[in-house]
């Protein structure tokens, strides 16, 4: 959850002067032939004015419309523009038809943007569900709106969390020049990222369902029908989340203290803690993402067929891991559906532009060594000049800390504007100074170094 934001008393200078090119580390790369059509806002209609979310309202004005693809969306200027817009990309992704709720939870949960100085824009997407490019397309077409209807911004930062980082840096590979040859988009942060793509950020995902049924054998249960793990649920079963939360807790209790687990319930969790290597606290929601996000891909997204697999995966860290390797269901990932999510979701690295990542080194939901995987696809890309990666000590996922944000935006627009390429020890000083007007709360760790994916997630027989 987002933390509680200091109301700043002097917003400070964050852009210098603009100069029109990318410098030096911003050379260009080889560009990604679009892969649909590209995207148009002449069209579209224009936004309306909208009440702010509460805390906002004193500081700034707000737009809100549907796009004609279907997607809900808001913008926010605050009265003291910086001339810059951070164009953002949100996490999750939810299932189920998109709700302009969504937008105000997001901008409520960024408003520290707002508050530093920035326009903010962001989409529901049009949809659902796991889908990259038709997020990044709508995107886009949320920029193309504001420039058309609100303002010409001096720059623009395309920002994504979470999942959303795989959508902004796809984004950023797809659409790299507009209709008049400029670049759509100056710079790219992202935050929590889930950036190893989607053929192998969600392998340990498929890991927790076999070694979850291995120990509980409650989903699906011996008197239900049986079905391949790796498809996340039958298309037409009618479990809940609550449901499957009621199996986890019968199974686990995480429901309740761990001195009120039985010891049987404590060994299951601890063996899934140690094997799967997530924390207790977050395997019911990488439960549902294992079920009901599972189910989507294969459902909507790969053609009935499951690009998850977990063939040649040798599980370790249980009582007994032969028993567990000897037992533990086992799934070949379907060719053409990997190739099918591949082409949605894995990242090429061909990015033209500034690109600034931050993430926790404890965080829950995105593996810190997910951004090993993104460094090495960025360097494969031919844009390892283009990446800088910070890290810092917290141990959450949503939301880092009011001052850290707009320390990383002022960087990225320095580098932009001058060549001034950050490192993560000019930055954690920098965040410092930031504390003045936005709070306590810098926690950058200058000398970390992720340890490679293979190092947390096993590695496994693909396609």
């Amino acid at each position: 959850m987002p933390t509680p934001r200091a109301t700043p008393r002097n917003l400070p200078a964050l852009a210098l002067a603009g100069v029109t090119c990318l410098l030096s580390a911003c050379a260009p790369v080889p560009t990604q032939p679009p892969a649909s059509a590209p995207v148009s806002a002449t069209a579209e209609a224009a936004p309306t004015a909208t009440p702010c979310p509460k805390d906002l309202a004193p500081i700034a004005r707000c737009l809100s419309g549907k796009d004609s693809a279907g997607a809900y969306y808001l913008v926010a200027v605050p009265q003291q523009w910086n001339g810059h817009l951070v164009l953002h990309a949100h996490g999750g992704p939810a299932l189920g038809a998109p709700k302009m709720e969504r937008s105000v939870e997001d901008l409520e949960r960024w408003a520290i943007m707002v508050r530093a100085g920035y326009a903010w824009a962001g989409s529901t997407f049009r949809q659902g569900g796991v889908e990259v490019r038709a997020a990044a397309e709508d995107t886009e077409r949320l920029r193309q709106i504001f420039v058309r209807h609100v303002a010409q911004p001096q720059r623009t930062i395309l920002h994504g969390q979470s999942w959303g980082a795989s959508v902004a840096a796809k984004g950023a590979e797809m659409f790299q020049t507009t209709a008049d040859g400029k670049r759509p988009y100056d710079a790219v942060l992202l935050t929590s990222g889930v950036l190893a793509g989607g053929t192998r950020s969600y392998d340990f995902r498929t890991d927790l369902r076999v070694v979850y049924q291995y120990l509980c054998n409650n989903h699906p249960r011996p008197t239900e029908v049986q079905y391949p793990l790796n498809i996340g649920l039958p298309a037409d079963a009618a479990m809940t989340q609550a449901d499957l939360a009621a199996r986890v807790n019968e199974c686990l209790a995480l429901n309740k203290p761990v001195a009120e687990r039985t010891p049987e319930q404590q060994r299951k969790v601890k063996t899934i803690v140690d094997v799967v290597r997530i924390p207790a606290s977050s395997i019911q929601g990488h439960m549902n993402w294992a079920t009901f996000h599972f189910r989507d891909v294969v459902q909507h997204r790969t053609g009935g067929a499951s690009p998850f697999g977990n063939r040649g995966v040798s599980y370790r860290g249980s009582p007994d891991d032969a028993a567990l390797n000897a037992a533990v269901l086992r799934y070949r990932a379907d060719p053409a559906a990997v190739a099918r999510f591949a082409q949605d979701t894995d990242l090429t690295g061909r990015i033209p532009v500034p690109v600034l990542t931050v993430k926790g080194v404890d965080d829950p939901t995105a593996f810190v060594e997910l951004d090993a995987a993104f460094k090495a696809t960025m360097a494969q890309g031919g844009s390892a000049a283009r990446l800088v990666q910070t890290f810092t000590q917290h141990n959450t996922h949503s939301y880092l800390s009011d001052p850290t944000y707009p320390t990383l935006l002022a960087a990225l627009l320095r580098w932009v504007d001058t060549g001034d390429k950050p490192t993560p020890e000019g930055i954690a000083r920098q965040c410092a100074g930031m504390e003045t007007p936005f709070g306590k709360g810098c926690a950058f760790l200058p000398g970390y170094v992720p340890a490679p994916l293979a190092s947390r997630v096993a590695e496994r027989e693909r396609p």
